[in-house]
């Protein structure tokens, strides 16, 4: 359910005097959308002024809920829209790219969810069209922006060298039984970019690009359901002198924590997506746990970020090169298990 108080929200940052105000357009009205918006409400440079949506009945319902002044059906008329500095963008992957594009056109920034693209054409054709624009371009990836990253990273100093890492992130899709039933939602739908690997297997490779860098060989597999997305798969990443091991999933759950094994000792950590708890285990016994504080709407690490890069002109190339890395590991496993994003 959506905070009562964002409403009020929106429009005292709209009126208050101080630093320039971020006024966000928004593409998609789905439940991740309703996490954001929850998230920016602690934001107190951020403002919803417009809600776009193929459906205007449905941009404007959903415009009401949330207080947003504004209700479009036309991916043009927000990218040219005066009331929009900036939109985030969570519709289906196989949109990101074209809609990313329009929008940098249009002089906007853009802030995109995971996978930011469904290959490395297409992001690099959103970097450049960032680029040309002068706009930037960020992959709403929540790991990349949480406290937990640098403590993940300090940690990792504790316990020597690091010889190997287990990241898994299984979930059993909300959606899988209705996909038994023979009900196909969009999340089971591969012509729009889905998939175990682009859905949550993402953020595996995301996290061990940060923590690691790309990897010198890769071998992965995957499993298909019928006439439909990949399932689950895994991969193993080799490393000078260490190796990553990833697995992730749709169909089946696991609440195993991440490892991360060196030579003095092993740090846990979970869950993958959004690390709040982290520990280290050492070879005399000692257990340590790492204090953490991060805020329970942790979607409001990325937003922040973003909007500080807007408003600072600091470059994002730190993060786009996570993106780019990440997605370049994505595609070789692509090819690896034969996703190609149509009906098999």
């Amino acid at each position: 359910m959506p905070v009562l108080w964002g409403r009020r929200s929106w429009v005292n940052n709209m009126n208050k005097a101080g630093g320039p105000v971020v006024r966000f357009g928004i593409i998609g009205t789905n439940f991740i959308t309703q996490r954001l918006l929850s998230a920016a409400a602690l934001c107190e440079d951020f403002a919803l002024t417009t809600v776009y949506s193929r459906s205007l009945q449905k941009a404007r319902d959903f415009a009401r809920e949330w207080g947003a002044p504004l209700a479009l059906d036309s991916l043009d008329a927000l990218a040219q829209s005066s009331q929009v500095d900036a939109v985030y963008i969570a519709s289906p992957n196989c949109c990101h790219a074209d809609q990313a594009v329009v929008l940098l056109g249009g002089g906007k920034h853009v802030l995109c969810e995971k996978p930011v693209a469904i290959d490395s054409p297409q992001l690099q054709q959103m970097l450049k069209a960032a680029q040309q624009a002068d706009r930037v371009l960020l992959e709403a990836m929540r790991s990349a922006h949480l406290p937990a990253l640098d403590a993940l990273r300090a940690a990792m100093q504790k316990i020597g060298p690091v010889r190997r890492a287990q990241i898994s992130y299984c979930q059993y899709s909300s959606r899988y039984d209705k996909f038994k039933q023979g009900i196909i939602e969009n999340a089971f739908d591969p012509t729009l970019g889905n998939g175990a690997l682009m859905d949550i297997g993402v953020y595996c490779v995301h996290l061990m690009v940060m923590l690691f860098g790309m990897p010198r060989d890769i071998c992965a597999k995957g499993w298909f359901l019928p006439r439909s997305i990949d399932a689950y798969g895994n991969a193993i990443c080799c490393y000078d002198g260490m190796q990553v091991q990833l697995a992730y999933s749709k169909i089946h759950q696991s609440n195993s924590p991440g490892e991360i094994q060196g030579e003095q000792g092993t740090v846990f950590f979970t869950p993958t997506a959004t690390p709040s708890s982290i520990w280290v285990e050492y070879n005399d016994g000692r257990r340590e746990d790492i204090p953490l504080r991060q805020e329970p709407q942790d979607m409001v690490y990325e937003l922040r970020r973003f909007i500080r890069l807007i408003q600072t002109g600091e470059p994002p190339n730190r993060w786009q090169a996570y993106s780019v890395q990440s997605m370049q590991i994505l595609d070789e496993m692509r090819r690896q298990i034969g996703i190609n994003f149509t009906t098999r």
